[in-house]
This record gives C-alpha cells, sequence and structure tokens, in this order.
C-alpha cells in the first residue's frame, strides 16, 4: 500500500498542526494512543532519530494490522512499536523506567474513516450492517446488545448526554416500541426507526440518525470513561517539557480535556479570597494556547470529518500534582 492507499483507509486530522504541537525531538519517546491506519504515527516516526521511540497503540486490532504495515515501509532508524491496548490500560505496557519520560503524546478521539466506512464494523448510518459498533471487536457488548436491554429512561438520558439530540424522547420511546416486536439488530432498522421518530422539518436538517448512532457508539465504546482515565493518567508518564496533544470531535470531550488541563495549570482548590495557597497543589505546566486549534478551510474541503476537530496541548514541567 502507498501513502495515498493508506490514507484512503483512514485521513488523519491536523497531522502538520500535530507534528507543530508535539515539537518532535529526534532522540524521544513518543507515544501515540490512537494509531489508526497509522498517519499521524507515521509523521512522528519519520522526525525521530537514531534513539527515538514510537509506541503506536490502538484498541482496534485490525487498525494495528494497518498502521504496521505502513510504519514498516518507512525509511528510519528509529524504533517503533504497536500495542494493542485501550486508554484504560494505559500506561500498564509502559516500562517502569519510561514513566516520566514521555516526550509527546498524542490522542485523536475521532473515528477511522474505515470504521465509519465499513458496514461489517456498524458504525454507519448510510450503509447497512450488524449492529455493533465495537471499537474493539474482541469486546462483548454491541450496540444492538444495548439496544435490546436499555430501560428508556437510561435511553433518553444517553442520548441527550452523548449525542445531544433535542428529540431523545421521540427516538427512545420509538425504540422501545420496536424492540417490543423484534430485536433491533441492523443498523438500517435503527436509522428508518429514528428518522421515522422525529418531525418532519428534522429530517431535512440532514441524517437524524446521526446523533444516535453517536451516542450509542460513545456508549459502547465507554468513551466517556476511557477518556477519563486517560486524563488521569497522563501527568504521571510525562517528561519535563514533554507535550500532550489530545483531538476531540465532541463537545463533551474537548470539554473534559479543556478541564483537564486547566487543572494541570491551575490547580488550586484554595477559596479565592484566600491571600495565599494553603492546598498546597502547584502547576504541573502550562496550556500552550487557550483557545483549541482547528482545521484550515482546505483541509476542510479534502477531508469533511475534519470540521469538528479541536486540538488541544499542554506542555509539562515545573511543580507537582
Amino acid at each position: 500500500m502507498t501513502s495515498v492507499d493508506f490514507n484512503a483507509w483512514h485521513m488523519p486530522v491536523l497531522t502538520v498542526e500535530t507534528i507543530d504541537a508535539l515539537s518532535v525531538k529526534p532522540d524521544g519517546l513518543y507515544l501515540d494512543l490512537t494509531a489508526g491506519g497509522g498517519g499521524h504515527s507515521a509523521a512522528i516516526l519519520e522526525k525521530l532519530g537514531k534513539n527515538g521511540r514510537l509506541y503506536a497503540a490502538d484498541r482496534d486490532p485490525e487498525a494495528l494490522k494497518i498502521c504496521d504495515a505502513r510504519l514498516s515501509g518507512i525509511e528510519t532508524s528509529a524504533t517503533y512499536k504497536t500495542v494493542h491496548a485501550s486508554f484504560s490500560e494505559f500506561p500498564d505496557w509502559l516500562q517502569q523506567e519510561e514513566l516520566g519520560h514521555v516526550d509527546g503524546l498524542l490522542a485523536d478521539l475521532g473515528v477511522s474513516s474505515h470504521q465509519l466506512d465499513s458496514s461489517a464494523r456498524g458504525f454507519s448510518y448510510l450503509n447497512d450492517g450488524p449492529l455493533d459498533m465495537r471499537m474493539n471487536p474482541e469486546q462483548s457488548s454491541t450496540a444492538a446488545d444495548i439496544l435490546s436491554a436499555i430501560p428508556e429512561s437510561e435511553l433518553v438520558a444517553l442520548l441527550r448526554l452523548y449525542g445531544e439530540e433535542r428529540y431523545a424522547t421521540l427516538i427512545a420511546r420509538a425504540i422501545i416500541r420496536a424492540r417490543e416486536k423484534k430485536t433491533i439488530n441492523r443498523t438500517a432498522e435503527l436509522a428508518q426507526i429514528v428518522s421515522g421518530a422525529v418531525p418532519p422539518h428534522a429530517r431535512r436538517e440532514g441524517n437524524p440518525a446521526r446523533k444516535t448512532f453517536q451516542a450509542l457508539r460513545m456508549a459502547v465504546n465507554g468513551e466517556q470513561q476511557e477518556l477519563a482515565h486517560l486524563l488521569h493518567a497522563i501527568p504521571d508518564v510525562m517528561s519535563q517539557g514533554g507535550r500532550a496533544v489530545v483531538i476531540s470531535f465532541h463537545s463533551l470531550e474537548d470539554r473534559m480535556v479543556k478541564q483537564a488541563m486547566r487543572r494541570w495549570q491551575s490547580p488550586c482548590e484554595c477559596p479565592r479570597d484566600f491571600p495565599t495557597c494553603v492546598c498546597g497543589k502547584q502547576p504541573i505546566g502550562h496550556q500552550v494556547s487557550s483557545k483549541p486549534q482547528v482545521a484550515t478551510d482546505e483541509e476542510i474541503q479534502d477531508n469533511r470529518r475534519a470540521r469538528s476537530a479541536k486540538l488541544r496541548v499542554f506542555e509539562f514541567g515545573g511543580g507537582v500534582a
């Protein structure tokens, strides 16, 4: 496969901005925790020299195979290793001596183009396939499993929280009624149920199933919980001057990232009217920019999935958590 073929499998977003933000050192230790098709990992590896090291991790074993194939074709004196792991398993797979010495860490929270486009994976509301949505096919519960048992009130809450769906009550009611007649186990079935549940004008504002599928995907893969674990673990692995880069695509995820970076920068919990800090919590670094970087118009034209991407950067150094 050529670089064009790999990008067809999955086109990474904000690649130039990511590499700039990581400020890659030739002899550094770098982690790409969402390697996917290897686009970002390849760009990092190309910057590394003889003593440089890269870990490319992902929870999707199929993606890791593609990533490994891509990285193996790069001429480099650096070393790399692929790791099959989710955020919740981080940093258990790092060597003890590597803790506190990571120079750069990347987490791209988006879903890969291949996952979305492959009907067999069950992520897409545009193509019929099994209602699966597991990023790691080795895990047990699928989207169909969740829909077969979730109470209506919990489904409403899920659609509102993860999908920010204004018609959550109508959609949840329609799903419950439909599953009483037969199990919902195909993506086309679910998309049709959602379309029939929302008001006619909502169907003219784009595919009405988009937010429902997003909410289910986040629930199936425990994305909020996985991200919370990662954000808690990051400070313990970073070196002085090391940078963490996180790319989010959903307001809930971006809010979690933004709040975590604010805590890292300003951890003091003392009341504002205290003249001096008595809690003892000191900053462990600073946000490189208070505002996220977004894709250029040119990138969005080439890759529409980049339109909602937000990149945030934090540089570690100074103080203790």
